[in-house]
């Protein structure tokens, strides 16, 4: 009997191992595809751009079984003008989303990373727009705790853009 309760409970772990169901990207056509969906929405301000604004923005959302987006959440933004732009390329993304079969709302959580390309020609200019942007930037932040439930983390859209001159 000794003998027999080690293995049953090895058995009952192992079937929960192979239980869990191997789910696809929760954006049609995969991640090279999110990227450049994301890549080709996102419009950048002139403010951001003039400012050398840059940054991270994290959101959860949740997607139904129809693959549309509810509940869109800031999390976390190094500045509110970075949101703005993200915000609009995120309602772009209606009847994308994927979720776990049996489930009717799904929650996502999606950073974003904001940055100018850098050059070697770089001078006082940018560095003092770079400087101007850091201590004048409003970050967005949460006061409370998140429940993050069982949420599903996507991996991170990296937006590069010409600082221009």
């Amino acid at each position: 009997m000794k003998k027999l309760f080690p293995l049953v409970i090895t058995l009952l772990i192992s079937a929960h191992c192979f239980a869990q169901e191997d789910i696809p990207f929760p954006f049609q056509g995969g991640n090279k595809v999110m990227m450049q969906f994301f890549q080709d929405s996102i419009k950048l301000s002139q403010r951001i751009i003039l400012s050398k604004a840059s940054g991270t923005v994290l959101f959860k959302f949740s997607a139904d079984e129809h693959g549309d987006m509810k509940n869109l959440v800031i999390y976390y933004a190094d500045d509110a003008v970075l949101a703005s732009p993200l915000i609009d390329a995120m309602k772009k993304t209606t009847h994308k989303w994927i979720i776990p079969e049996k489930e009717k709302l799904h929650d996502f959580i999606i950073p974003f990373l904001v940055r100018f390309k850098a050059t070697n020609d770089d001078n006082t200019e940018t560095t003092g727009a770079m400087h101007n942007f850091e201590v004048k930037r409003k970050p967005i932040v949460a006061r409370d705790q998140i429940p993050l439930n069982q949420a599903t983390l996507l991996p991170a859209v990296t937006i590069s853009y010409d600082a221009g001159k």
